[in-house]
C-alpha cells in the first residue's frame, strides 16, 4: 500500500496543470529578485545604494535588445523628471522607480516574458485611483511627444 502511495504522490508532482508550474521566464525573474536583495545588503551608506541601484538599472536598460531599450531609457528620461524623487532601482530584474522604499511603477521589455509589446506597470503605491476601476499597465511599443505627456502626467499623478 505505501508503494502505492508514493506513485501515486510522485505521479502527481510530475503531471501538475501548467497554471501551478513556473515558466521559465518567472523563475529567472524570482531568481533575480533574489539577486537584488543579496546586492542591496552588500551596500554600504543610502548615498552608495541609490547611486548603484541607478547603474544597476541603466545597465539592465542597456542590455535589452531594441527597441526596448530605446524605450527604457526614453522611460527613465520621463519618469526621473517628472518624479524628481522616485529612486531607480531593479525589481525582479525590471527597471522600476520608488518611493520611501515602496515600488511605484516599472518597465517589463517585451523579451522578458515573450510578449508582443513592451509594458509600464503602476504598483497599487501610485495614486492613480479613479473612481472604482483604473489602468495600472499600459502597453508600449513607441513613445512619441503624446506618449511622452501622457506617461509624465501619470508619474506626477502617482507620487502626488
Amino acid at each position: 500500500m505505501n508503494a502505492q502511495k508514493t506513485a501515486a504522490k510522485n505521479k502527481n508532482k510530475t503531471n501538475e496543470s501548467p497554471s501551478v508550474q513556473f515558466t521559465e521566464e518567472e523563475r529567472a525573474a524570482m531568481k533575480d529578485r533574489a539577486a537584488e536583495l543579496k546586492a542591496a545588503k552588500r551596500r554600504g551608506s543610502a548615498a552608495d545604494k541609490a547611486a548603484a541601484d541607478a547603474a544597476d538599472v541603466r545597465a539592465k536598460i542597456a542590455e535589452m535588445p531594441e527597441p526596448s531599450r530605446s524605450l527604457g531609457e526614453r522611460l527613465y528620461s520621463i519618469i526621473t523628471t517628472a518624479g524628481p524623487d522616485l529612486a531607480p532601482k531593479l525589481w525582479y530584474g525590471m527597471p522600476a522607480f520608488a518611493q520611501d522604499g515602496k515600488i511605484v511603477c516599472h518597465f517589463q521589455d517585451k523579451e522578458k516574458f515573450k510578449s508582443r509589446y513592451a509594458e509600464l506597470g503602476f504598483s497599487d503605491q501610485a495614486n492613480l485611483d479613479d473612481g472604482a476601476m483604473w489602468p495600472v499597465a499600459y502597453a508600449l511599443t513607441e513613445i512619441g511627444s503624446a506618449e511622452e505627456a501622457a506617461i509624465s502626467a501619470l508619474v506626477k499623478k502617482a507620487v502626488s
